[in-house]
């Protein structure tokens, strides 16, 4: 497959500019979702308090100020891999016909959802930047951030990257078996649920019974919400940094791959009537 970068670009930046019209509703979105943080600052403190303990964990362990601190990156990594709406929307234009134009076109539908997911999610980091650097700010003595070096802050940003790229191929798998299934909102209904449990969004994977932490952390989840944030906090550093950054690297390439077979099988089954 060639991938023309003009006519890619050009996609992006119509994207960019139709996204940024609605940079108010972001903007209010972003505010909204740290109302939330509140709620947790107040659970785990209780957590702590309750338990009697300085430190939890199994094999890694995570005082106060690193649970909040891994809680409030998260929101980063989250910002980064999540998709609303592509699987379903794959399978709505799958199911309704509108696939089509992409095939009377010569526009590769899943290079056009890449590169408008791009354009999202720039604006969505372009606009939500403000709010979430006063966010930080405030909740700055949280962070103790002695560990830091530019290897460190490389790899984190490298895992963001690469969040980006699996939760898009993720959900692009998903929503192409909408060529199979008829609907796929319940069967992402149940992914999505289980993603926000194993995916470490609620809390460290390292809080787990050392068998289920080894396991999650091998799975694809972990990579979406978990991993970036554990590497900023210098939870995972030297051969083990570098052996997970390897993994992610290894997902991409399979659900890349495999969201580029089950699109081409699946147009062998597709169908679509009309103008």
């Amino acid at each position: 497959m060639t991938f023309p970068v003009s006519k890619y670009w050009r996609i992006f930046r119509v994207s960019l500019i139709e996204r940024m019209v609605y940079r108010g509703d972001f903007l209010f979105g972003t505010l909204l979702r740290f109302l939330p943080m509140v709620t947790t600052i107040l659970l785990w403190h209780a957590v702590f308090e309750g338990s009697g303990q300085t430190e939890l964990g199994s094999t890694v362990r995570y005082d106060l100020d690193q649970m909040l601190s891994y809680l409030l990156l998260v929101h980063i990594s989250r910002a980064f891999s999540s998709m609303p709406g592509l699987a379903g929307g794959i399978a709505r234009s799958i199911r309704d016909g509108s696939l089509k134009k992409y095939l009377l076109q010569p526009i590769d539908m899943l290079g056009y959802l890449l590169t408008y997911r791009l354009a999202h999610k720039t604006a969505y980091i372009v606009t939500a930047a403000l709010p979430y650097g006063i966010l930080f700010y405030l909740c700055r003595h949280y962070f103790h951030l002695e560990h830091l070096d530019a290897t460190t802050v490389a790899a984190y940003l490298a895992a963001l990257g690469m969040a980006f790229v699996l939760g898009f191929y993720f959900e692009s798998c998903i929503g192409c078996l909408g060529f199979w299934i008829l609907e796929v909102t319940s069967l992402l209904y149940v992914v999505n649920t289980l993603n926000f449990f194993v995916s470490g969004h609620m809390f460290p994977l390292d809080l787990l019974p050392p068998f289920w932490a080894t396991l999650l952390k091998a799975l694809p989840f972990s990579y979406l919400a978990y991993f970036p944030a554990a590497v900023f906090l210098g939870k995972i550093s030297g051969a083990a940094l570098v052996k997970g950054l390897v993994i992610e690297v290894c997902w991409c390439v399979f659900f890349c791959l495999l969201s580029r077979v089950l699109y081409r099988i699946g147009l062998y089954r597709y169908s679509a009537f009309g103008g």
